[in-house]
């Protein structure tokens, strides 16, 4: 009578089998199609409502907004100065690509430097070249080294643009090859099992399959932007997320299978009940906290908020729909050569675990104290991050083209040639917001230009009443000292009577940019930290407990900081980070650091309404310990595969999480929160029914009353 049942059980995980396989069949490529939808022109992400956005707006107008500027550099082969001629040759030389069609107007005329050791012109082309933008500069390039004697050098945003694109193009598969090879080696030596880290892997690509599909038509119909940075952190998002939920539910199963009698349906069975909890609260505060990024006024965060989501949510999909049909099917062969052990078995990871809680239970005072001085210590240097934004010269880790040719520029001509600050005013003060611009301390020129961009004091080029004004800085225009001159140039033309004008430029946007994080880091901190409270109080039933949980999170993040603005500047070289990095270090790892406190917290909380609060908080600690290490060490992993993206804010990302995961798993996680609670004992739960006195305790304080 019992053997149809069980035929008939078949049938739902072969079904969500067929489903998952068709899902990976059909929309696996599109984790290699994204670069399709992808736009890596950073203009297209500036703040909404900066003032160099409107610069951008009203430079439209003037036909001169869509134009990526490659600012050629000819110096002597050997060093010393040019020969007379050579101005002439580069002039003609540049002039005869007025009709390439990838190239707007006529290239500028080859002036000289000062020291008349270098020349250089400047190409404005055409910003949506794309791929061909790389072949477009090797064409430059090709008619500049007719200049003979001369070696040729092109910087610019046009060769930035063309390094960045670089950096990203066919990262998406070595990115995925990193990290799935390292997360395979990790659960092979960690689970010794053959079938279980295959079906984790397999998961996980699924999910990534699934969400990379879904963000592809989003934003091939517009909904979503997507970037070589955004489509880099949904891939190593999706993996990891989808490992860390798939190794807490597998460990549950396991430790049901290991009951004496149970068969795997009912395990599985207890094991969703028992796990759904906490995997999709963990999923609700990464997802909800990704939400959050779009209360940003940066565009290239507000795309990150959906796009993770949306990667969260595959990864739980995949979760708890793939991986129990595969392990139902399965059984204890997915563990094998390993046996599935009850808890409280005398392994070796069970016993390390036994350990620690003994040692948090003798003497909680003293690993709270311990951990927390430390924490404090490393969070002393956070305020040293220097997030004012990344000098041109370390945007890329390796050496790239256009940082060696911004340097040659910068040595033979103002600091600030080929991106200066862009001027909007009203024609009538056109001389009077010149005359000012060029008295700002920090501004080596500044002239109202024509319609080919070139200065033109007498004639200028007058649309809707506007014209535009080129201030040259003295600077480099990726500095703090040429962000800090357009502060003052700002405030010097905003003074100019009825000129309405306003300024942008490259280094007005890195200005604004700076500006919008800040801003951004103060509204979305607290909206983040708040939404984690609100799920951890409806997930432990506590007030106490949740207050405690995101106060340790945030202090791992702090300390995380300090300890990375030590390498940063001291191992890495870095003198500064991307504005955006504390936000992105801040949203991924303390959503992603409180997941480890939930399913510990969880489990304890399980433990302690059957046990009673000191004994479920050891039982909940030695259970999960080993399942949650391995799930900090795969994410920290994972993420740190961010690093063969040679940029350095993704580098600066992946040690930031992969760090700061470490730390939450080993030290806070492990120590510092189960001796807060240990210490703080029944009253960490106030005001749930665990806060309250259990009979036995009640009748002893009468009677001692």
């Amino acid at each position: 009578m019992t053997s149809r049942p069980s035929r008939w059980r078949f049938l739902l995980p072969l079904a969500l089998l067929v489903v998952w396989l068709a899902i990976g069949g059909g929309l696996g490529p599109y984790a290699g199609k994204l670069g399709e939808v992808s736009s890596n022109d950073q203009a297209a992400f500036l703040p909404r409502s900066a003032e160099s956005t409107r610069v951008i707006e009203e430079r439209r107008a003037f036909r001169q907004a869509e134009t990526l500027p490659a600012i050629v550099v000819w110096t002597a082969r050997g060093g010393g100065p040019l020969d007379s001629g050579s101005q002439e040759r580069a002039t003609v030389t540049m002039a005869g690509l007025a009709g390439d069609s990838r190239v707007v107007g006529a290239p500028s005329p080859a002036l000289p430097a000062e020291d008349g050791e270098a020349l250089r012109a400047i190409v404005q082309l055409r910003p949506d070249l794309g791929e061909e933008l790389t072949e477009t500069l090797g064409t430059i390039r090709e008619r500049a080294q007719a200049v003979s004697g001369t070696t040729v050098w092109i910087a610019g945003p046009a060769a930035t643009q063309a390094d960045l694109s670089g950096a990203f193009a066919g990262i998406d598969g070595l990115l995925l090859g990193v990290a799935l090879t390292t997360v395979l080696l990790i659960l092979l030596l960690v689970y010794r099992s053959v079938l279980l880290p295959l079906a984790i892997i397999l998961g996980a690509v699924f999910a990534l399959g699934l969400a990379c599909g879904i963000v592809y038509w989003l934003a091939d119909a517009g909904v979503v932007r997507v970037d070589g940075q955004v489509q880099g952190i949904l891939s190593i998002l999706v993996i990891g997320a989808a490992t860390d939920y798939a190794l807490l539910l597998s460990a549950r199963y396991r430790e049901e299978l290991g009951r004496p009698g149970v068969e795997r349906y009912a395990a599985m069975g207890a094991a969703l009940r028992r796990s759904f909890g906490p995997i999709v609260a963990s999923a609700a505060t990464v997802a909800l906290g990704l939400i959050a990024l779009l209360a940003s006024d940066l565009s290239n965060n507000r795309a990150l908020g959906p796009v993770g989501a949306i990667g969260i949510g595959c990864a739980v999909l995949s979760t708890l729909t793939f991986l129990p049909a595969v392990l139902v099917l399965t059984g204890r062969a997915s563990y094998w050569p390993a046996r599935p052990k009850a808890e409280g078995s005398a392994d070796g990871a069970h016993g390390i675990w036994r350990r620690i809680a003994a040692l948090v239970d003798r003497a909680p005072r003293k690993v709270w104290t311990a951990t927390l001085v430390a924490l404090v210590a490393c969070a002393a240097f956070a305020p040293a991050l220097n997030s004012r934004g990344v000098p041109l010269d370390e945007i890329f880790v390796n050496d790239a083209p256009s940082v060696a040719a911004q340097a040659t520029l910068g040595r033979h001509f103002p600091a600030g040639s080929g991106n200066p600050a862009v001027i909007i005013a009203d024609a009538p003060a056109a001389a009077r917001v010149a005359e000012a611009a060029a008295q700002v301390d920090g501004i080596d020129s500044a002239a109202p230009v024509d319609a080919t961009g070139r200065p033109a004091p007498a004639s200028p080029l007058v649309v809707d009443g506007r014209v535009r004004i080129d201030a040259t800085l003295s600077a480099a225009a990726d500095s703090d000292t040429a962000k800090d001159t357009v502060a003052r140039l700002r405030t010097a033309v905003h003074a100019v009577p009825d000129a309405n004008a306003l300024v942008g430029g490259y280094t007005a946007q890195q200005y604004d940019t700076q500006r919008t994080a800040e801003r951004d880091r103060m509204l979305i901190v607290p909206v983040v930290l708040a939404i984690i409270l609100l799920i951890l109080v409806a997930l432990l039933r506590s007030l106490v407990l949740p207050v405690l949980l995101v106060a340790t999170v945030a202090l791992n993040f702090a300390a995380t900081l300090g300890v990375a603005s030590l390498v940063f500047e001291h191992v890495l070289g870095f003198t500064g980070t991307d504005a955006s990095v504390p936000l992105y270090g801040f949203v991924f790892l303390v959503a992603l650091g409180v997941d480890y406190n939930i399913f510990l917290m969880s489990r304890v909380r399980e433990e302690s309404m059957k046990h009673g609060v000191r004994q479920g908080l050891l039982t909940g600690l030695t259970a999960t310990g080993g399942v949650i290490t391995s799930a900090g060490v795969v994410l920290a992993a994972t993420f740190a595969a961010l690093g063969v993206i040679p940029l350095a804010f993704m580098l600066q990302i992946a040690f930031i999480v992969a760090f700061g995961v470490l730390l939450d798993t080993l030290v806070v996680r492990s120590l510092l929160v189960p001796a807060l609670v240990r210490d703080l004992g029944r009253h960490a739960w106030w005001p749930g029914p665990l806060g309250r006195p259990s009979a036995r305790e009640a009748q002893a304080t009468a009677l001692g009353g």
